[in-house]
């Protein structure tokens, strides 16, 4: 499972990440400043997930189009105190679409 952090979200959450899914960041993967239609396009061709906090995605984008999982992580702010507490429940979600591919 290869799942790729949007460029908001800070690289330690990849810690929180089930053991043996391969993570990387949008900067890490010399992605910075793609439009979300771009960055799908791109993402979809290597990744089974993308974890975001843009509430926006779903609404701007047809996301059935695209052959990538997109998970939406609601927090109060894009701060890793924020994110974390939501991380078991991303993990638990993450493991269920790995078991579903």
């Amino acid at each position: 499972m290869r799942v790729l952090l949007d460029e908001m979200l800070d690289r330690r959450l990849k810690r929180f990440l089930p053991e043996g899914v391969e993570a990387v960041t949008v900067r890490e993967r010399g992605w910075d400043s793609k439009k979300n239609g771009e960055l799908l396009t791109l993402a979809e061709k290597e990744f089974d997930v993308l974890l975001t906090t843009d509430r926006g995605i779903p609404h701007q984008q047809d996301l059935s189009r695209f052959d990538l999982e997109v998970v939406v992580i609601s927090a109060r702010s894009n701060r890793l105190a924020d994110l974390e507490p939501r991380m078991e429940e991303v993990r638990r979600l993450i493991e269920e679409l790995d078991q579903e591919r």
